[in-house]
């Protein structure tokens, strides 16, 4: 089905956040310029939404408004009231004033005259002001919808701002904060403008293609994230009884800390945060920060270190003979994203022939789940235009480190799903996936 493209003029005061909005409706942190400072934006930057090669929704970042009232003025002086609202303002737009002192509302009214609707940006956190009115006023001179979203609207009471606009007509609003991300709160944002068209289809379209990838984010993430608890999991070290494991531990930590970094690096390329959010010339996280073998770390998720464990370590002495059973795979840790693994153990064999087999700790497992699952959440509710380093640190438990399930304690007895024991890392995934 062809839709009509849709073309959306993001209008409104300087500095209450539209290219901020931008930024996270087309989940690109690097769209426009960001700032706390008025008048960021001094010219109409273009966007679009496209899928399969048909663009949905053209989006036009325009220059804040910043003296409505004075527009007003000289519409008042030197147009008739006889004449309608497109008149007068197309009789501004080729005046002086419209190219000097008022020449960034000329370029927001000339954006909205030649787009289907605006979306007009208001700061929740502001009171209703006489210069918020003004706009308004002049932008509905352009006989286009116009559909107030507010931004920064934790915990803010809209209701004189809801009143004012039912004076004005504008019953349909949205509130999207573009910091503190919700996915449905965009969901509706997009659904209330459809109500405003006589055609809603291209908005259906854009609403159905959203759900698809947001869905399809979720699931990537998390197999991602099982796909490295195995990975870890799997990774084995053999010693003689009597050597030293001190060199073999500190070895397989550095291994496993890469491996972790790995998967950060991959979950902020999948929802397209990059370097420059991090506020750092290194792109670690600031929670990641503290070492994963910091025992430290353990006691603030709660995590005790079972017998015969060495806090933080990667190594258990336990003797305990364990069968490793089930027919799972990779593709059902998907579904629950669970996973873990038992303490560490010699098995029998170890016994006869002498030697001791390291793996990865139950608790360090648990651990980095943990911080997995803490860093998946905190990028899920994260706006595009956020400044602030992601911070992430929930203290939850995916499951207790006693009571690990079956999906890798079968990694455990399968060396070769682990690309930290091969010379050939596409090999091992392709092992571990193809059971």
């Amino acid at each position: 089905m062809t839709s009509k493209t849709l073309s959306l003029a993001v209008v409104g005061h300087t500095n209450t956040g539209k290219t901020s909005l931008l930024r996270t409706l087309l989940r690109d942190s690097t769209f426009g310029e960001v700032k706390n400072a008025p008048a960021t934006t001094r010219h109409v930057e273009e966007a679009a939404v496209s899928e399969g090669g048909s663009t949905l929704v053209r989006l036009y970042d325009t220059p804040g408004l910043e003296d409505a009232g004075g527009v007003l003025d000289w519409l008042e002086a030197h147009t008739s009231a006889r004449d309608d609202g497109i008149e007068r303002l197309r009789r501004f737009l080729d005046s002086d004033a419209a190219a000097n002192e008022f020449n960034q509302e000329a370029k927001v009214l000339r954006q909205l005259l030649q787009s289907d609707m605006a979306l007009y940006v208001a700061d929740a956190r502001e009171p209703v002001l006489a210069k918020y009115k003004d706009e308004l006023t002049v932008l509905s001179w352009c006989a286009k919808p116009v559909m107030p979203v507010f931004n920064f609207t934790g915990g803010q009471d809209l209701g004189a701002w809801a009143e004012m606009l039912a004076r004005r007509t504008l019953h349909v609003y949205s509130a999207f904060d573009t910091v503190a991300f919700d996915f449905e709160g965009e969901i509706r944002l997009w659904d209330n403008l459809a109500t405003m068209l006589p055609e809603r289809s291209t908005l259906d379209r854009l609403i159905a293609m959203r759900r698809r990838e947001w869905q399809s984010l979720d699931s990537e993430a998390r197999y991602e994230i099982a796909d490295f608890l195995i990975d870890a999991a799997a990774c084995r070290r053999e010693i003689d009884e009597d050597e030293d494991p001190q060199p073999v531990l500190q070895a397989m930590q550095d291994e496993v800390r890469q491996l972790e970094r790995r998967l950060q690096q991959r979950l902020l390329q999948l929802y397209r945060f990059y370097h420059s959010e991090i506020g750092s010339s290194d792109w670690t996280l600031q929670t990641f920060e503290q070492d994963p073998f910091d025992s430290e770390l353990l006691m603030q998720y709660g995590i005790r270190t079972g017998k015969g464990a060495t806090a933080g370590a990667l190594i258990g002495l336990g003797l305990d003979v364990v069968t490793l059973g089930g027919s799972l795979g990779l593709g059902t840790a998907l579904g629950g994203l669970i996973g873990g693994v038992l303490p560490n153990m010699q098995d029998i064999s170890d016994k006869i022939s002498g030697k001791q087999t390291l793996h990865i700790s139950a608790e360090t497992l648990t651990l980095l789940a943990a911080r997995a699952l803490d860093l998946l959440a905190a990028l899920q509710a994260r706006g595009h235009a956020a400044q602030a380093r992601v911070e992430v640190g929930s203290g939850r438990l995916p499951w207790q480190a006693d009571k690990l399930p079956s999906e890798l304690n079968k990694a455990r007895s399968r060396e070769n799903w682990s690309s930290l024991n091969t010379a050939s890392p596409e090999g091992s995934r392709r092992d571990r996936r193809e059971r």
